[in-house]
């Protein structure tokens, strides 16, 4: 290649014969691989390029922040795939374009280097989730036990050891299904829905239409991205106290307000709203009603004869442990039907799948299906996909040697974690880890937390009153990041599968990507955790609610229900098996009216935490809702690059927020709406009589 943008050149000339290609793929008349066949797929190498290491590492930063802060208000994270894909084709493409106008221009960007960004990018802010910083790790806190009221241990965040910890155990569930992407993606054919979104998404980006497209949703993304961005600088100006400015605004009167039912202006949970399917928004506004709307107002009545009287907020023998031990019940009720349902599912599948064979097929060998059976695209596909192995024997040594470390690391980390139950977990991960990736290949559903909680349940009551409440969440965290990496590896093969993206630049992206993470994602927290003083806390700006309810589940593990206030069993026994017949109606009604059944898990987010972010997302929902009546086609084409756009900017300002924080900065006024002592005012101004 020389410097003058030749190759850029011949590229921009296929992009004229790629339009009519195009128009004849709209038509049924090409298949996507005939649309990119004179572009020239690059070697694995070269996919691999510094400059989209260096975008992934900026949108890493950029997303770590937005799932930090998802993981420590809510816990509901949406699937930020689309963004990443969309942030890194922009990035890279405006760069070429500058280096294509000054005849710079050694490599054209191209659909396998815009593939390896959204892997390194997905795979670096995954840890934010599975590193527990809004879960289990944060579980682990002296605040947190605190508010728990349980006599376990804990052990406060460090960004030594939490780094440390993360590069023990985040590798190994991408070398346990490594031997398996051949089995998985070209015998087996595994749909991988996100995986194969993306793959699309990408795909539409290089075409001509599609590079117009994006040019369009890029621009709409900046604008709203702008918005949300000034409109947390704005609100920031107000909060100087507590419960003060438009986040505390009492949208539905003071009783409602003192029951969390308002509108709280987060630009966050209206995109969230936008990205997330309408029953999701719904079923988490239902669960509010039940909880915040019904249940707790008839609960506190019973104080005196349920629970003590005078019990702080926090106190798990009051009103706080029917809050969270009721949501626990719901969680698990439909963590366990769902489990069981994938796991039949996976099985089943699987047996089908072998049935016609005498054997598993191995990876390195050729499927048994002839070329003459595949479309053009499936043999193209299937030869590049072929063509750079991974060898068996390096993921399974890379296995070993990463859980020999493990092992010996982890119990210097944490002495209530012994080596033999980390070698437990290691025996039976890669299992676990090929059945969540198998049935997220057939479900798109990665049961990771529920994987975690059974962890919980099995080494906190192994390890028993012996620091089993710590050793329950630390080998919750170990089994999560190896059946989340696990999934989430093979999805990027199946991307990487239908973009001709090859297996070795795909896994060494993810590696690069999980090693960022592990080291972005903690100082991340760690901005939080120094900045917010109060975070963790159940009326915080930063509750981290799943901390909570991870810790006490763990401490059910190893106390039993000895852990439970007066009735609060027989109400977990409802609502435990409430969950598993909803999901039984869901299914059994079919996808036409059993979507219209609500989600158990998205029910009980709010039992602890209110509805108030509910409202949010379902205006959110509202604002979708009508602009697809108005204009479904405009509505498909920015809706997500709007709602990207509203998450990522109110997400960003977390970071000079944090920052001013940390500084000792504080806003100038605090504005309180409707506060109880301007009502009494009010009221005697309109009464001065009484």
């Amino acid at each position: 290649m020389d410097g003058n943008g030749r190759d850029e050149d011949k590229v921009e000339h296929g992009f004229h014969h790629e339009e009519e290609d195009v128009n004849k793929y709209n038509k049924g008349e090409m298949s996507v691989e005939q649309i990119f066949e004179r572009r020239q797929v690059p070697p694995w190498r070269k996919q691999l390029t510094m400059r989209a290491l260096g975008v992934s590492l900026v949108l890493s930063i950029l997303f770590s922040f937005i799932v930090m802060k998802l993981n420590l208000t809510t816990g509901i994270i949406p699937s930020l795939n689309v963004s990443a894909g969309l942030l890194g084709f922009f990035f890279v493409k405006t760069w070429t374009k500058l280096l294509q106008k000054s005849g710079l221009l050694r490599q054209p960007f191209t659909r396998q280097e815009n593939t390896v960004i959204q892997t390194c990018v997905v795979a670096s802010s995954g840890i934010a989730f599975s590193g527990g910083f809004g879960s289990y790790l944060f579980g682990m806190s002296e605040r947190i036990a605190k508010q728990s009221g349980d006599n376990g241990g804990f052990k406060n965040p460090s960004l030594g050891w939490i780094i440390g910890f993360l590069f023990v155990v985040s590798f190994l569930g991408l070398f346990s299904v490594v031997p398996l992407r051949k089995i998985m993606i070209i015998d087996f054919k595994l749909t991988y829905p996100s995986g194969t979104a993306t793959a699309h998404l990408i795909n539409s980006f290089h075409t001509p239409q599609g590079a117009k497209l994006a040019k369009k949703q890029v621009k709409t993304l900046g604008k709203f991205f702008s918005f949300s961005f000034l409109w947390g600088f704005f609100q920031w100006f107000f909060t100087a106290g507590e419960d003060c400015g438009f986040a505390s605004f009492p949208t539905f009167g003071l009783k409602a307000y003192e029951y969390k039912f308002f509108f709280d202006f987060s630009t966050t949970y209206v995109g969230v709203g936008m990205i997330c399917p309408y029953i999701i928004n719904i079923s988490v506004l239902l669960g509010g009603i039940i909880s915040w709307g019904l249940m707790w107002p008839l609960i506190e009545k019973r104080k005196g004869d349920w629970y003590a009287v005078g019990l702080s907020s926090s106190n798990m023998h009051g009103l706080q442990g029917y809050k969270v031990f009721i949501a626990i019940a719901m969680i698990l009720g439909d963590g366990l039907y769902n489990f069981i349902k994938v796991l039949t599912r996976t099985l089943t599948g699987l047996f089908y799948q072998l049935r016609g064979r005498q054997a598993l097929p191995i990876a390195d060998q050729h499927s048994p299906d002839t070329s003459e059976k595949l479309s053009y695209d499936d043999q193209r596909r299937t030869q590049l996909f072929l063509k750079d192995r991974i060898p068996t024997w390096f993921s399974i040594a890379g296995y070993l040697t990463i859980a020999s470390i493990s092992t010996i690391a982890l119990p210097h980390i944490f002495h209530e974690l012994k080596w033999y139950y980390v070698l437990v977990i290691y025996i039976f991960a890669p299992a676990l880890a090929f059945c969540n990736a198998y049935g997220a290949g057939l479900t798109d559903w990665s049961l990771a937390s529920t994987y975690g909680k059974l962890a919980i349940f099995i080494i906190g009551a192994w390890a028993g009153q012996n620091g089993g409440v710590l050793a329950g969440l630390i080998a919750c965290g170990v089994m999560m990041n190896i059946v989340s990496t696990a999934s989430d590896l093979m999805q990027d093969f199946k991307t990487g599968y239908l973009t001709l993206a090859s297996p070795r630049s795909m896994f060494v992206s993810q590696v690069i990507g999980t090693a960022m993470g592990c080291i972005v994602s903690p100082c991340v927290f760690w901005l939080f955790y120094k900045a917010f003083h109060n975070l963790g806390l159940p009326e915080s700006q930063y509750p981290a609610p799943f901390a909570t309810v991870y810790r006490n589940m763990s401490v059910l593990g190893v106390q039993g229900f000895s852990a439970l206030p007066k009735d609060c069993l027989l109400l977990c026994y409802v609502f435990f098996g409430a969950a598993i017949l909803i999901n039984l109606a869901k299914d059994m009604l079919g996808n036409k009216w059993g979507s219209y059944v609500p989600l158990p898990m998205a029910m009980a987010i709010p039992f602890y935490l209110g509805p108030f972010f509910a409202i949010d997302m379902c205006v959110g929902s509202l604002i979708l809702f009508v602009w697809q009546k108005l204009s479904k086609e405009k509505a498909d084409a920015f809706a997500a690059a709007v709602a990207s756009g509203l998450i990522c900017g109110d997400g960003i300002w977390t970071l000079p927020s944090s920052i001013l924080a940390l500084v000792g900065v504080q806003p100038p006024i605090c504005m309180k709406f409707l506060s109880r002592a301007a009502n009494a005012r009010v009221d005697k101004f309109l009464n001065p009589q009484s």
